[in-house]
């Protein structure tokens, strides 16, 4: 089952507000959902956004794939942003210590 993280429209006739919700990418946009853990209102100023960050964080850990939209609001929010840099964060660090090891190595064969 591939899941999404997307937004649901709500609202009146020309006066969108959405909610987060995670849902199936096989159903519809406005139909069923697995849980909701957000708002969206783009109406004020500036456009207001509540979202659920350890639940958000824990749905993409588990594999959720948020839309575009949902991905920059998710930046905004501070919850898609710092997994991406807990795991660049991770990946430098075991660039760095391969590096530091090389070096170690190639000293060593050096003095020896």
């Amino acid at each position: 089952m591939a899941v999404k993280i997307r937004l649901k429209r709500m609202g009146a006739k020309k006066k969108p507000f959405y909610r987060v919700i995670i849902a199936d990418s096989r159903s519809p946009r406005d139909g069923r959902f697995i849980k909701e853990i957000g708002t969206y209102n783009p109406l004020t100023d500036p456009a207001t956004v509540k979202i659920d960050i350890e639940e958000a964080k824990k749905w993409i850990a588990n594999g959720a794939q948020p839309t575009d939209t949902v991905r920059a609001l998710l930046k905004k929010a501070g919850a898609f942003e710092s997994a991406e840099t807990t795991e660049t964060v991770a990946a430098a660090e075991k660039t760095e210590t391969a590096a530091t090891a090389d070096t170690a190595e190639t000293t060593e064969t050096a003095e020896a």
